[in-house]
This record gives structure tokens, C-alpha cells and sequence, in this order.
């Protein structure tokens, strides 16, 4: 049985417990410094809790030892205290965090690491790039590249024809940063909520922005390669408008903390929500311009008598997805590795990684 721990008693790390502790072959000890949330956690015999500061390097060294992984489903403001202990502890280290800076200090503690570095374990980044990956596979030659991403309530009934899915400082941090991008085969940084388009998938009509986060290392492996790429958050039709309200004509992209305590008062959360994948790939094959595409919708339901949203599903099945192959050897054990590297195959035809295509049975041991 693999010693696992979680950093984050949050949404997500719920959703990972839930997950991993249901197979009996994982025990897991999640940290984190709100006795609240710990206490919150189901309870079962495989799960431990410890309350201690994550931004505390001898707290987290001492809680650190003896495990196979450390998973962080921490706020990404905190994530790279996490990702420093596991390289002085020696243990593989998996994130969610869609920061970017984040990920480029996890690619340098990788460097020579005898232990495994998989930052961008989530939805987006995440399986969004081992989707990419599979498409791009399938032609001689690349042209563009779209990834369409988003977590939405099915039944908006405000404004921002939104609820509060997953994180808050997550948000307003991929609405707020620079997103990288190729264009015209240069590698460019393109501000966030700009280049809105439209378009309509079984009936319903979107919008898409860009924003930070989303394309995790696929800039750094498709540069050269491509003409085009990039990656848009989706929305229902007005919400970018008064986000960009918000944060740029009233200066709320300046205070993030009152614009979080804004959204967070008036937003209510939902279980009710639909994840939409939506990735497009063009390019040349023997001699011919064509097109193929990736479209999935996973909705918010019951696992276990309890209910998840859909991004707790997704994300959740993501992460531990990865650490269920790399536990088995199925995937590279040292050094950084991308989730493009990951086949898209396998990852599907993992317990965990069947969130994406199957509705039942998520992470259940085989009898």
C-alpha cells in the first residue's frame, strides 16, 4: 500500500481522499492549517489528517517523510513550499496548479531529480494537454492548435451567467496573469479576457477568452511546430464583459482580495455544473489540409452515495490518474514530466482516468 500525502482539505482534495482511500490501495494523510476543513473530510480507515502551516518548511519536512508522493491541492500561492520539501524529502511530487511561475520553479527542482515532477495534474492544464497531444500525433504536419475549456453551471440565473465551481484565487489569478500563446509561429504573451470569439456546441452558444494557465508546457513542446496555438477559458455569452468590468474599468484586477470577497458574497457555489472540453487540431496529412476534433461534456453527480461537481471530477480523477500509473511504472519515475507526455490511451484505460469517458465505477477496485 502506497503512503500518499495530500496537501488541501479543500473541494479537491476531498474529491482525491474519496478517490484514492475507495481502492484500499492508497493510505493518505492530508495536511492542512484549518482544523475545519480537516474535520470535514469523510471518515475511513485509510485517511489521516494532521493540521499543521504548509508554509512552514520544518512542519512540512517532518510530515514529508516516509511517503511515496506528495499531492498538492493547495492554493498555487502556496504550492511551491510543497514542491521544494518534496525535492529535499525524495519523494514524487504532483500539483493542479495552473500558475505559470509556479511550474517553471517545479521544472528547475526537477532538474536531476531521482523522484518524479508532474506539476499541472488537473483539467486545464491537465488532461486538456494529453487531448492536444493525442490530435497532433495524427498529422505529418501542424498548423493549429485550439483548446476550449470550461466549467459552467447548467443552470445560470445571474448575470455572469456563472457559479463558483472551484477556486476563487484560481479564477481571478488566470483572469488577471499574461497567457502565452503562438502566433504565427512566435511565441507571444497575449493579455487575459481579450480575443473573445463565439461558437455553439449541441445547441448551446459559448464565448471563449483567453486566459492564464491553460496550455501548461504545450507552448514549450509545440514551438517551431505549430502556427497556431492557443487556449481560451469558455463562458456563457456576457460573463467576460462584466468580468472585464470588474477588473479593469473598476481597478478590481488591483485589489483581487476585495474582488474575491465580492464574488464570493454574491456568486453562490453549485454541484450542478458541466465541464466542457473542446480541443480542435488542423494540419497536413498525405498532402491534405484537414481537421479533427475533441468534444466532451462531464457533468456533476453522485460517487459513492455522495455528490461531486463536475470539476471536483474532473480534476480530482486527473491527478490521481497520474499517480495511479506512475505507482504502477506506467509512466516515467525522475526528472519533470509534461501531462503531453502521458498517451492518451492509457490514461483513459486507468481507473481514475475513466472519469473522462465512462460515468460509473470512478477509481472502484476490480472484483
Amino acid at each position: 500500500m502506497k503512503q500518499i500525502l495530500l496537501a488541501g482539505a479543500g473541494k479537491i482534495g476531498a474529491m482525491i481522499t474519496s478517490l484514492l482511500t475507495s481502492t484500499g490501495d492508497y493510505q493518505v494523510t492530508v495536511i492542512d492549517r484549518s482544523a475545519e476543513q480537516l474535520e470535514r473530510l469523510p471518515k475511513n480507515p485509510l485517511l489521516k489528517t494532521r493540521q499543521l502551516d504548509i508554509t512552514d518548511p520544518r512542519q512540512l519536512d517532518e510530515a514529508m517523510r516516509g511517503h511515496f508522493a506528495v499531492l498538492s491541492a493547495a492554493p498555487y500561492s502556496i504550492t511551491s513550499h510543497i514542491a521544494h520539501a518534496a525535492r529535499r524529502a525524495g519523494v514524487h511530487y504532483l500539483d493542479l496548479t495552473e500558475d505559470v511561475a509556479t511550474t517553471r520553479l517545479v521544472k528547475t527542482l526537477a532538474a536531476d531529480a531521482t523522484t518524479a515532477f508532474i506539476p499541472q495534474c488537473g483539467l486545464a492544464p491537465g488532461f486538456i494537454s494529453i487531448v492536444a497531444n493525442d490530435l497532433c500525433r495524427r498529422f505529418e504536419r501542424l498548423d493549429t492548435v485550439r483548446l476550449r475549456v470550461g466549467a459552467l453551471p447548467q443552470f445560470p440565473s445571474n448575470a455572469l451567467n456563472y457559479n463558483l465551481t472551484w477556486s476563487t484565487d484560481g479564477v481571478i489569478n488566470e483572469y488577471l496573469q499574461p497567457c502565452e500563446a503562438i502566433v504565427n509561429g512566435e511565441l507571444r504573451e497575449v493579455p487575459a479576457l481579450e480575443e473573445l470569439e463565439e461558437f455553439s456546441l449541441d445547441g448551446v452558444r459559448y464565448e471563449a477568452f483567453n486566459t492564464s494557465g491553460g496550455l501548461g508546457t504545450l507552448c514549450e513542446t509545440l514551438k517551431g511546430k505549430v502556427r497556431t496555438l492557443n487556449y481560451r477559458t469558455v463562458r456563457y455569452p456576457g460573463h467576460r464583459d462584466i468580468m472585464k468590468a470588474l477588473i479593469n474599468d473598476l481597478q478590481l484586477g488591483q485589489r483581487p482580495e476585495v474582488l474575491k470577497d465580492i464574488l464570493e458574497h454574491a456568486i453562490p457555489g453549485t454541484l450542478q455544473d458541466v465541464v466542457l472540453v473542446f480541443v480542435t487540431v488542423s494540419g497536413h496529412r498525405q498532402g491534405r489540409l484537414l481537421q479533427e476534433s475533441y468534444a466532451n461534456k462531464i457533468y456533476g453527480r453522485q460517487i459513492g452515495g455522495a455528490p461531486f461537481s463536475a470539476i471536483q471530477i474532473t480534476t480530482a480523477s486527473g491527478i490521481c490518474a497520474v499517480l495511479d500509473l506512475l505507482a504502477a511504472g506506467r509512466i516515467r519515475t525522475s526528472g519533470f514530466i509534461r501531462q503531453e507526455d502521458i498517451p492518451l490511451e492509457l490514461f483513459l484505460a486507468n481507473r481514475f482516468g475513466s472519469a473522462y469517458a465512462e460515468p460509473t465505477a470512478i477509481g472502484t477496485r476490480a472484483a
